[in-house]
């Protein structure tokens, strides 16, 4: 059983994008490589037992089990030491991917309170799309008794587009909220 928008991507957005485009090479239509959720954790300094609990619900979210990320620079400021647990993280690829997707765009998204779209100048130049989250309640996967208090994440959206403008469509054209 294949992912609902990954066969909708299939059978409507491709083909509708490589006539938008004139794209010769089927190859060539920009499509999803993968989805990085990252969760940072400065808290996590003074309290390494909250890493544990942010590390689970976001593979609570993912469907995925979520790494623990470290700090790769030392900051005195901080009180931050080269190797401390600072964050966790995971890459989504293949069905898991779409799946995050298609709930991300029609049941997390519309949650947020005062939902207007989210901002079309998020693009990074080379296709790639990064959304801030910034309250993690969102996800129906997160039980709230069970979490402490509220956090945000990002959520990157990587594509093989090389233009902005050609992700933009792709993104739309599956069905993202960009606001007007």
């Amino acid at each position: 059983m294949t992912a609902r928008l990954k066969e909708q991507y299939a059978k409507q957005v491709a083909p509708a994008l490589r006539k938008e485009f004139s794209i010769d090479n089927g190859m060539a239509v920009p499509r999803l490589e993968k989805i990085v959720l990252n969760m940072g954790l400065g808290e996590a300094v003074a309290n390494p037992k909250m890493l544990d609990g942010a590390a689970e619900e976001l593979t609570a979210i993912a469907g995925q089990r979520a790494v623990v990320t470290k700090a790769k620079k030392s900051i005195a400021t901080y009180k931050l030491r080269t190797g401390m647990p600072i964050g966790a993280r995971v890459t989504l690829r293949g069905d898991r991917m779409w799946e995050f997707l298609d709930r991300l765009i029609n049941i997390a998204l519309p949650r947020v309170r005062d939902f207007r779209g989210v901002s079309a100048k998020a693009f990074d130049g080379r296709g790639n799309y990064t959304l801030g989250v910034r309250d993690h309640f969102i996800f129906p996967e997160i039980d709230y008794a069970k979490t402490d208090k509220s956090k945000g994440l990002n959520v990157t959206i990587v594509t093989t587009a090389g233009r902005d403008d050609r992700a933009k469509a792709l993104l739309a054209e599956l069905g993202m909220p960009f606001a007007k």
